[in-house]
């Protein structure tokens, strides 16, 4: 566990450690003792310090992010300057060429390195259509059980933190061989479906190993601009800089009737799903930005495109019929990915709410849920469905990934998807899952031929062992960029005046109702969290005739839907659910824990935007010039600290980590889901 050292600490801590957060191992816990006695491991980094607070984040998560070893870089393949890699003649001839007879790209997030899909599209000699879904032949270069393979199934998952990545893979995998981009020969496995022209029914599937060459790396943004139709995002597209105007045109025809094409289709695929109760829910993810000084600049939440879902239901589409290929050959040993029904009482919060104002959800099964959330749109104000929906994902079952022979086959429904059978086939270069059902898949594709099968298969037992390892890595992972996240949203604040800096004041809306207080969301900057109405000092909260508020004595009154603050001289004001309130947003500094916003109710009335265009959001950073830009700030601020401190720290020691979930992350899950009275021991 990690832990912070002060100078008054105990004697048995160095005094050359205070500000700093450390490693320590509990060895035992004597009965008559509030105290465990244990043992200094490891210096991690100062507090708040950024690389400090970031291994901070993966000692509690137990995640090792050690380099790769010399015994796995020698498996790892040469691709230099020197000795480029090449496909080998013998790949020519066993795998399906595509290079020539189909146009393939990827879509991804600005900065993407490790690109695990592309797609494709073409009409064929009959006039019917082929959908293709080309991913990264990660198996090629990954043997079972050698040495990459155990430290990939290890790691289970890329960890992405706010601000970096750590790869399952080395990066002439990860970032380069497997890599799909744009312009460069690359092993794929492909599934290409054969539509109808107009009805995009299924008629045919095909699966194998292909070679593809992707004709473009487009960004999200530059491709739903083609979409668009504003074809002037054309000059940031690279493939098309060096093109005379004649093959310019021709080329942007081309790709914008395949971006179109995909969209139509995938709309077609995403409306047979809505219809089986398919649910479209709601999560909240964060850019960091830097300024020039490489100060956080601003905190931008994602904006949805629609061409984030043409690619999102391509990989569903794939994902589903690989589930359905590799249970039907191997129906008692085969990973999918199941996500059961939450339990009805999870959803009382929600169905409060929702009525509230007015609407009525029915969550009876997915189908009803995703209707009723469909209908509970307020014309007035767009974030009340964004709330809703946001309360039926916290609602939700976590899904999970399981061997088939552990399971009856109706307990394999995906119920968000609504889906019978699913697993996760699409991004191999960052998921071991996606290894495992490659490889089963191509054992699949080796059966149906009556070929050998090339390498042994988990058995049940092997898998479901497996399957919860990566479970538990993945849960790991989503805490992970979850606390990342929360750490540059505190440093944003961190450094300003919540009295007197602009950015510090926003618009919050009310999303649930407490003992003694309320929860709040700041559409702005993403953030949710507690706004108390009575303070430790027992005062609560007051709003004069200018709205502004204030602590004066007085009580709290907690109904159903809204909350009363009434002052002992007769104010009082009511706070009700989806009310918008002027917030201001400043950082709790904590000695024992990480330090946390501070949401706090200045006034009942919405906050409206001055003149100025205070929020401007400039142009986002590609990925890795953020990891750039926060390496060398963090540099910078090293060099310029003249604080000299002799600590004896064995870095490569091995220490002893226990196994699972650490009681330090368990106790701040716990943290984060309670929001305790200031005043007393009731919760609220």
């Amino acid at each position: 566990m990690t832990v912070m050292t002060e100078p008054r600490a105990s004697p048995q801590v160095s005094p050359c450690l205070p500000d700093f957060r450390v490693v320590v191992r509990i060895d035992s816990w004597e009965s008559t003792s509030v105290y465990p006695n244990g043992h200094f491991v490891r210096v991690l980094g100062r507090i708040r310090d950024l690389e400090g607070e970031i291994a901070a984040i993966l000692v509690e998560n137990s995640i090792s992010v050690l380099p790769f070893s010399e015994a796995q870089m020698c498996e790892m393949p040469v691709n230099t300057p020197e000795n480029p890699w090449k496909v080998s003649p013998e790949e020519e001839q066993e795998r399906k060429d595509l290079r020539k007879s189909h146009l393939v790209f990827s879509i991804d997030p600005k900065g993407c390195e490790d690109v695990d899909d592309t797609l494709s599209v073409r009409t064929l000699h009959n006039g019917d259509l082929e959908l293709g879904v080309h991913i990264a032949d990660v198996t090629h270069f990954v043997a079972p059980n050698s040495s990459i393979d155990i430290e990939a199934r290890t790691r289970a998952t890329t960890y992405y933190l706010a601000d970096r990545r750590y790869d399952m893979l080395p990066s002439v995998l990860s970032a380069d061989l497997c890599s799909l981009l744009g312009g460069v020969d690359r092993y794929a496995v492909s599934i290409m479906w054969e539509l109808d022209k107009t009805s995009y029914e299924i008629k045919k599937v095909w699966y194998g190993r292909t070679i593809i060459r992707s004709a473009y790396k487009l960004f999200y943004e530059a491709a739903q601009e083609l979409l668009d139709g504003n074809f002037s995002i054309v000059d940031d597209i690279p493939e098309f800089r060096d093109l005379d105007e004649k093959s310019r045109q021709a080329k942007l025809e081309e790709l914008v009737w395949a971006i179109g094409k995909l969209t139509d289709i995938a709309r077609h695929v995403r409306a047979k799903r809505d219809g089986c109760g398919a649910l479209e829910l709601e999560g909240v993810e964060v850019r960091v930005q830097l300024d020039e000084k490489k100060n956080i600049h601003d905190l931008i939440p994602k904006q949805p495109l629609e061409v984030h879902e043409t690619v999102a239901e391509c990989m569903i589409l794939a994902n589903h019929w690989v589930a359905k290929k590799i249970w039907e050959s191997f129906p008692h040993q085969a990973l999918l990915r199941q996500h059961p029904p939450p339990h009805q009482e999870f959803f009382s919060e929600l169905r409060e709410c929702a009525n509230a104002k007015g609407f009525f959800i029915d969550t009876r099964s997915n189908k009803t849920l995703a209707d009723s959330l469909d209908n509970a749109n307020d014309p007035n104000d767009p974030i009340v469905n964004r709330l809703l929906r946001s309360m039926a994902t916290q609602a939700m079952s976590n899904a999970l990934y399981f061997s088939t022979g552990s399971c009856e086959e109706e307990e394999f429904h995906h119920y968000g998807l609504a889906l019978d059978k699913y697993t996760h086939f699409t991004s191999p270069i960052r998921r071991y899952s996606d290894i495992v059902v490659h490889r089963l898949l191509l054992a699949a594709i080796s059966k149906e031929k009556k070929m050998e099968i090339k390498g042994n298969l988990f058995s049940n037992k092997d898998l479901e062992e497996l399957c919860r390892h990566i479970n538990n890595r993945n849960r790991a992972a989503q805490h992970s960029q979850k606390q990342s996240t929360e750490l540059f949203q505190c440093m944003y604040f961190k450094d300003k005046d919540p009295d007197t800096e602009e950015r510090c004041i926003s618009d919050g809306v009310i999303y649930s109702i407490r003992t003694n207080g309320v929860l709040v969301f700041i559409p702005r900057f993403g953030i949710k969290g507690a706004a108390y109405l009575k303070n430790k000092d027992g005062l609560v909260i007051s709003c004069g005739p200018d709205s502004r508020s204030e602590w004066k004595p007085g009580s709290l009154q907690r109904f159903q839907n809204k909350i009363t603050s009434t002052t002992t001289d007769g104010e009082s004001v009511t706070f009700h659910l989806f009310d918008h309130v002027t917030v201001r947003i400043s950082v709790q500094a904590s000695r024992c824990h990480s330090d946390t916003i501070r949401l706090e109710i200045i006034s009942n009335q919405p906050y409206k935007l001055p003149n100025t265009e205070l929020f401007h959001q400039g142009s986002p950073l590609l990925k890795s010039e953020l990891v750039k830009e926060v390496t060398k700030s963090v540099e910078e601020a090293q060099l310029a600290q003249e604080v000299k401190v002799n600590i004896i720290q064995e870095e490569y020691q091995e220490y002893c980590q226990t196994k699972g979930r650490s009681l330090y992350a368990l106790l701040e899950e716990i943290r984060d889901l309670a929001l305790l009275d200031v005043s007393n021991n009731y919760g609220i």
